[in-house]
């Protein structure tokens, strides 16, 4: 089993702006790539993509985990475990509510995902 990865932080939470050119304009520095990788490989995953994707288009910028676990045809404890994964990738904040935890997209790095797959001019 792999070590997990450490939370990415890639902007200022304040900033409109992604730290990196698009990998179309620029080279990714390697420390860089380490950081992204983590994000991207957390995404590699369907259920996650989908967790993701429930997340980032909740209404009102925050969605239950009580509402994500009934999509998916697998445990709760497995729906956790994305969750997880998703937050120590950088790509989510988690907010525990009484019994309930709410979980939120950090807009920043998914900016900075999709800048550096952001193809070069031209194309």
């Amino acid at each position: 089993m792999s070590k997990p990865a450490a939370s990415v932080n890639l902007l200022d939470p304040g900033a409109q702006t992604p730290c990196c050119p698009p990998m179309a304009v620029r080279r990714v520095e390697p420390a860089m790539a380490v950081q992204l990788a983590s994000a991207f490989k957390a995404l590699g995953d369907p259920v996650r993509l989908q967790l993701m994707s429930m997340i980032a288009s909740a209404p009102g910028g925050e969605i239950c985990v009580c509402d994500l676990t009934p999509s998916f045809e697998v445990s709760g404890s497995t729906i956790s475990h994305h969750l997880k994964t998703l937050r120590e990738a950088g790509l989510v904040d988690a907010e525990r509510r009484a019994s309930w935890v709410y979980y939120r997209p950090r807009p920043g790095l998914m900016r900075q995902l999709a800048t550096l797959l952001t193809p070069g001019e031209g194309e």
